[in-house]
């Protein structure tokens, strides 16, 4: 009877009930989202972090100011004249003047290229060493990490501005010598960051596979482990430079780093503080603004260049 009834029923479905489906609407079903390669993941999540990229487009737009503006400004951030002295923000003069006349929008971006350049090499170059020093340290360990290890805490230990003032005693005071002191002590923290990658990357099969193929040490670390950790790598370079920027500034600030009349945004700030009691704020307020400004756009991107290759943060 249960088959008579199933037969009964059978027999009432017409064609014209089923709808045929296109296959690409079969394929929609069956792939919910497409599928992304790790660099397209971490892009995308970067690219959603608006804190993130508001930073980068600060950094931009002040890298491409430095670049332009004293090329194409009819001003000279060394000419001096002493009949505008202390004017304040104009049409003539944007940023105002200071004591000597000179044109202080001219002089914040001549500021500015000293600024990223000194923190962008000091970045590299620090890039450079730690991940030689701790690629060597994290892949061989044992007693070539315990060595190398200490002697980078000794190193680490001593204050840095003894260092400079040690460098100063035998050099000039220049954007050399403040790229020599950073670069002294700065590579360390990437270094640490690299052998710590390299521990962890160095047991991985495509590592032990490589190294039975008779690959040499250095081959299997700047071949295969370093690239696998580019993500922290990029990271502490991304956070190195605002902090080389902010040395240099405050360097030039003490009077140790660049010397007047060299425009710099350490040097500026010193000349505008005592402007300041005056009542020529200009002075103090634009070198200032710029200087906070490029350290917060790196801090930001930084931070979301972080979170964006942070694995816990992945949905």
């Amino acid at each position: 009877m249960a088959n008579q009834h199933h037969g009964n029923a059978s027999d009432h479905l017409s064609p014209e009930l089923f709808e045929k489906l296109e296959r690409e609407e079969v394929l929609k079903d069956e792939v919910g989202r497409k599928s992304l390669t790790a660099w397209q993941d971490i892009r995308m999540r970067l690219l959603s972090n608006k804190l993130a990229m508001v930073g980068f487009w600060i950094i931009i737009l002040i890298i491409l100011a430095s670049i332009l503006i004293p090329w194409i400004s009819p001003q000279d951030h060394y000419t001096t004249n002493l009949q505008n002295t202390n004017q304040p923000p104009s049409s003539t003069h944007w940023f105002g003047t200071d004591d000597l006349g000179r044109d202080l929008m001219e002089r914040t971006w001549k500021g500015a290229q000293i600024s990223i350049f000194v923190g962008v090499v000091a970045a590299l170059i620090d890039l450079i060493i730690g991940i030689i020093y701790g690629g060597i340290m994290g892949y061989f360990g044992g007693r070539v990490d315990e060595v190398m290890n200490r002697f980078s805490e000794i190193l680490y230990s001593i204050p840095y501005l003894l260092v400079v003032i040690l460098l100063l005693v035998v050099m000039e005071p220049s954007l050399t010598t403040i790229i020599v002191a950073m670069s002294i002590t700065g590579w360390i923290n990437m270094a640490w960051i690299v052998r710590g990658q390299v521990m962890q990357l160095k047991n991985q099969e495509y590592a032990l596979a490589s190294k039975s193929l008779g690959a040499s040490a250095f081959r299997i670390i700047f071949r295969h482990l370093i690239p696998n950790a580019m993500g922290p790598i990029l990271v502490t370079l991304t956070l190195t430079v605002p902090n080389a920027i902010f040395t240099e500034a405050f360097l030039s600030f003490l009077g140790l780093g660049v010397q007047s009349p060299t425009a710099s945004w350490g040097t500026m700030i010193d000349d505008g503080v005592g402007a300041i009691f005056s009542g020529h704020t200009w002075r103090l307020l634009f070198p200032a603004l710029f200087l906070s400004l490029t350290i917060f756009a790196f801090n930001v991107f930084g931070d979301g260049l972080r979170d964006a290759f942070d694995p816990k943060l992945k949905k």
